[in-house]
């Protein structure tokens, strides 16, 4: 069985996810420190960047491996982002 992947697709599903799981991060922040409009917005941002990916990798499983790349790159991108503001 072949799985064609298209690398447009394929990049896109990882940088979407990548975002996300960015957004996810800022999101948890900004409920951490109670701001509401923040958390409110990072809320809304990860939803819409998401149905790319869920959408992308629910027609083609293949997609899940860059889901799941792009989710990890994300959440260390933000985490290590959110370091550089900490003594």
């Amino acid at each position: 069985m072949t799985i064609a992947i298209d690398p447009l697709v394929a990049a896109g599903v990882l940088a979407c996810t990548a975002v996300t799981d960015a957004a996810y991060v800022l999101f948890t922040a900004a409920v951490a420190a109670r701001r509401r409009l923040w958390a409110a917005n990072w809320s809304g941002i990860w939803y819409l960047l998401s149905a790319f990916a869920v959408i992308s990798y629910t027609q083609n499983p293949a997609y899940v491996l860059f889901a799941a790349l792009g989710s990890w790159l994300g959440a260390f991108a933000s985490v290590t982002w959110l370091r550089r503001g900490s003594p």
